[in-house]
């Protein structure tokens, strides 16, 4: 016995295997798939685990058991590439009439699984390793709850919907549901070759082995919705479908270091985005997070794409598609809607679809409409592709003007947020947490609520757009728009700069009184731009002096403001992607030695984290000899602009930049980590151009090395 259950609540007993919380993860397009290391789904933890598709629980526990017992765990991964999940087991001691029947050790059992076209398929194998025949049996368990992933995260419903009587045949169990949406959702398990028992709860095979002998059999678990039915292939098929759409998506830009520890960091964030992202009819598209986050979120899409840009700009064309596509056009208070603003967030659970939750289509987010601007700038100076942003020339327009309309509620020239919804989010920020901004003694702000880093997006937005309206023979628009920008990063100055802290302060609130607290948030003013020179050196300063930094990398809140806990989700944590954006703005400023160091502790934060792979965020305690980071319990990983940060941060060193309107490349005095002494980039694409590069260090410079040119790309190289 390996936990209790007392009501609906589970209690793990603490000598348990199952006391080792530690998941792996698959995820194929709307599918994702959260187990244990024994390849199984169990009711504990956090209580996370489960196969879901588009929101909904479809599986709640599979769990296997060889004689009755749990196997022996030998080992368990996530292959490189993200595809194939893979466990090896063994037998413990099987007793009868009070002797061992079966010795510790016997039995190889291979379990392997992957997702394909919402199905799961796990094949068994298994060896007899004795010298004896094996008469054995091996059992399933199974159950689908149908929960909706809110429900998973604690949110208590009125009323559910219904579980069906499903059906049973020889080689198949159904499990039905129907939601209250008027949705029938079915999970079908099938075995081949049939078991010697099937119920709608388990399936029982008896097996022989003789010595040497190996057999196997294959689960498919296949995820349906409405007249949806699933008809899976063999295993071999579907995984050379599989493994095909994962080596297709690939991009043919690479980067290899002397260090092969940080390349195994670069490898995992690499497959982590390629499993994050999800083909849409507007092109791809980074799903946020696993598992709470599994769905198209505005702002981590732009981010992620902001981050990847240089390696693989097809991403960002995607993202920027979609949102185009979906952009708010008539003001909807209940999603927290207004024309031209940028989807927060869309979900078609079922919570979702009947507006339990409003975030179906939900809009409560101040800055991906400014985010968007700046992601379609840096997308046309990244490739030059003109006529895509003809073709969403229109969005970008009517994103400013919401920026200009409906953000600037009060018309004091800086963008403000404040929920219409009364179920929408308080913040609005991606630090969205409700004690997010607050004041100097911890009062919280009362909105609306400017935050300074949004007014700066919206001035790197205003500049970016400007050329891009210059491209498009509107050079009045653009001039305008430069003009705007300028009276903004004036009035920015003026009223944010907090002389007694040495920073901006996060933001305004409804009184326009400051709140006047030190946090990563400023050093996003780095990165955008908008802060002085004269300012820019001191942001710097507070962002790293023993408040600011922790050693792994830049708090979200300093340790010594009112609010500050660095177990908390936003004031005092560390997060990958905010320490990227703002390494970025600090190269900017010529401060590459401390975006070396952003880099440095993010290295040295992967070699502690299971398969190298960065989590959303982690515990922002400082760092002590001879001991990792303290992880945060429900952060989602992999995440999307936690794997993309490394991309950033490489740039930001490197002072790389890829014009394709200038058909040039620079690297402006690249700077590396003594962790490496050399960086390859391979098949780095410039319009039509194709280049190798090798950056190797020599003390404290870094040497820029042409190995391969095809085409006309210029490449400046200031060291």
């Amino acid at each position: 016995m390996e936990y209790i259950e007392v009501g609906d609540q589970y209690y793990i007993l603490a000598k348990s295997p199952l006391a080792d919380d530690r998941t792996l993860v698959l995820k194929e397009a709307d599918t994702f798939a959260i187990f244990d290391r024994y390849g199984d789904i169990q009711p504990v933890g956090l209580g996370e685990q489960g196969i879901y598709q588009n929101g909904s629980r479809f599986l709640s526990r599979l769990v296997l058991h060889l004689e009755g017992k749990r196997p022996m765990l030998l080992s368990s991964t996530v292959r490189e590439d993200n595809v194939v999940l893979a466990v090896d087991l063994t037998n413990p001691d099987i007793f009868g009439d009070s002797e061992i029947t079966l010795p510790r050790g016997s039995i190889h059992i291979y379990r392997s699984k992957f997702l394909y076209e919402r199905v799961c398929y796990e094949q068994f194998q298994l060896r007899n390793y004795g010298l004896h025949p094996v008469n054995t049996s091996l059992s399933l368990r199974f159950e689908s709850d149908f929960a909706d992933i809110f429900e998973v995260r604690g949110q208590s419903r009125e009323r559910k919907g219904r579980l069906l009587e499903g059906s049973v045949s020889p080689s198949c169990a159904v499990l039905e549901y129907e939601g209250l949406d008027g949705v029938i959702r079915r999970t079908r398990i099938e075995c081949s070759p049939p078991p010697k028992e099937f119920t709608r709860a388990s399936l029982v095979l008896d097996l022989r082995l003789e010595p040497g002998e190996e057999t196997s059999f294959l689960i498919t678990l296949s995820f349906e919705t409405g007249s949806d039915r699933r008809q899976p292939c063999s295993y071999e098929c579907a995984l050379s479908n599989a493994s095909w759409i994962n080596r297709k998506d690939s991009v043919s830009c690479s980067i290899y270091t002397s260090n092969e520890q940080f390349n195994d960091w670069l490898n995992r964030s690499t497959a982590d985005l390629r499993m994050m992202i999800t083909t849409t009819p507007f092109g791809e598209y980074p799903y946020a997070g696993v598992p709470w986050f599994s769905t198209v979120f505005g702002r981590d899409g732009i981010i992620t794409a902001l981050e990847y840009l240089w390696i693989e700009p097809k991403l960002a064309r995607g993202v920027l598609g979609f949102l185009a596509a979906h952009q708010a056009t008539e003001s909807l208070p209940l999603q927290d809607a207004e024309p031209g603003k940028i989807l927060h967030e869309t979900r078609d659970s079922e919570m979702a679809i009947l507006g339990e939750v409003p975030f179906h289509r939900y809009y409560g987010s101040v800055d991906s409409t400014p985010l968007f601007v700046m992601l379609a700038a840096a997308y046309y100076e990244r490739t030059g592709d003109l006529e895509f942003l003809r073709s969403i020339w229109s969005n970008v327009e009517l994103a400013i003007d919401w920026m200009d309309r409906y953000g600037d509620m009060d018309g004091d020239g800086f963008v403000e947020y404040y929920r219409h919804s009364s179920k929408g989010l308080v913040q609005q920020g991606w630090k969205d947490s409700q004690d997010s901004v607050f004041h100097s003694d911890g009062t919280l702000a009362e909105g609306p609520i400017a935050l300074c880093e949004v007014q700066g997006y919206c001035y790197a937005a205003k500049l970016g757009a400007a050329d891009v309206a210059a491209a498009l023979g509107q050079f009045e628009k653009a001039l305008e728009l430069r003009r705007q920008a300028a009276r903004l990063r004036e009035r920015f100055e003026k009223t944010f700069w907090c002389d007694d802290l040495s920073t901006y302060a996060i933001a305004l609130d409804g009184m326009k009184s400051p709140c006047r607290v030190r946090t990563s948030n400023a050093g996003h003013c780095l990165y955008t731009g908008i802060a002085s020179e004269e300012h820019a050196e001191s942001v710097a300063r507070t962002l790293f002096d023993g408040a600011g930094y922790s050693g792994w990398g830049i708090r979200t809140v300093a340790g010594s403001q009112a609010r500050y806990n660095p177990m908390s989700y936003h004031n005092g944590s560390v997060w990958p992607h905010d320490n990227a954006l703002v390494a970025m703005g600090l190269a900017r400023y010529g401060r590459k030695d401390l975006a070396v160091r952003v880099l440095t502790g993010m290295f040295d934060l992967s070699l502690f984290v299971n398969l190298h792979r960065i989590p959303e965020l982690f515990c922002g305690f400082q760092r002590r000899p001879g001991k990792g980071p303290t992880q945060y319990p429900v952060a989602c990983a992999p995440q999307s602009w936690a794997a993309g940060a490394v991309f950033l941060l490489l740039q930001a060193c490197l002072g790389l930049t890829v014009r394709a309107r200038r058909n040039q490349i620079s690297l402006d005095h690249p700077l590396l980590p003594e962790s490496l002494e050399r960086v390859d980039i391979r098949s780095l694409r410039c319009k039509d151009s194709v280049v190798d590069l090798k950056l190797e260090r020599y003390g404290d410079i870094v040497g820029v090395d042409v190995r391969r040119r095809e085409g006309d790309v210029e490449i400046v190289s200031v060291v």
